[in-house]
Order: structure tokens, then C-alpha cells, then sequence
């Protein structure tokens, strides 16, 4: 197996380290990410994820918005 060097801003390496599980390599990190991309689902990509307190807070948010929504019966 070859090997190559990558150069990536910092940005990018910290959202990579986030992403990265306990006692996976840096390559296991990227190619789990990848095949996500490539199969199954959004909903199963979010059960491998890793917990985020920003993106449950914009999804309660949203659920919020959409709960005081109400709907009526067009009239002709």
C-alpha cells in the first residue's frame, strides 16, 4: 500500500480530527467518511456520527418553527 502526503488547511484537519473515532487512523477516518458519501443513507450516516449540540439545537429549533405552523382549507 502506497503512501501519500496531503496538505490541508487547519480548518479542515480540526473538522477532520472531530470526525476522527478513538484509536482510528487519520486514513480509516477519511475512508469511513467517503464510502458514507457513496452508500446508504443520510439517516445512516447520522447513527454513525458523533453527537453535535450545534446541529441538535438548529434541528430543535426548526421543529419548534415548524409546530406553530397551521394549515387551513383553501376556499373556492
Amino acid at each position: 500500500m502506497g503512501h501519500r502526503t496531503l496538505t490541508v488547511s487547519d480548518e479542515a484537519y480540526n473538522a477532520l480530527t472531530k470526525m476522527k473515532k478513538e484509536r482510528e487512523s487519520f486514513t480509516d477516518t477519511i475512508l469511513r467518511i467517503t464510502k458514507k458519501n457513496e452508500e446508504g443513507t443520510l439517516l445512516d450516516y447520522i447513527k454513525t456520527a458523533e453527537p453535535d449540540e450545534e446541529f441538535a439545537s438548529t434541528l430543535e429549533t426548526i421543529l419548534e418553527d415548524r409546530s406553530k405552523i397551521t394549515s387551513r382549507p383553501i376556499e373556492n
